[in-house]
């Protein structure tokens, strides 16, 4: 279960700073909710994941898995512009991620 405690707490990491967004500087009171819920299952999560994953390994890909699924929110429900050479650090972003998960030694489950 720690992978899936990760891959949970990365997923409420975008679900927070997309509902961030949204809350237009915390004036829009029910985003403004939405993201303290989500930050709060991130760092529930987080917390679950570190009882038996190592910080150097948890944080990177928790951060990891917040920034890639950021940008991906960003360009699908923001519009945003990514410049085609920064197609090539993200990319170097998602590989890290599947590097650090898998030279972790750490098998007790196979999520990614």
């Amino acid at each position: 279960m720690t992978w899936i405690y990760l891959l949970i707490a990365g997923t409420f990491e975008v679900a927070w700073a997309t509902t961030m967004k949204l809350s237009h500087g915390f004036s829009n009171l029910k985003f403004t909710l939405l993201t303290i819920i989500g930050m709060i299952a991130s760092f529930g999560f987080l917390a679950l994941a570190l009882k038996k994953l190592p910080l150097g390994i948890a944080y990177p890909i928790w951060t990891g898995i917040g920034a890639v699924g950021s940008i991906l929110i960003g360009l699908i429900l923001f519009k945003d512009k990514v410049p085609p050479l920064t197609w090539l650090f993200i990319a170097c972003l998602v590989v890290g991620i599947i590097g650090i998960k898998v030279t972790s030694g750490h098998k007790d489950d196979t999520v990614f």
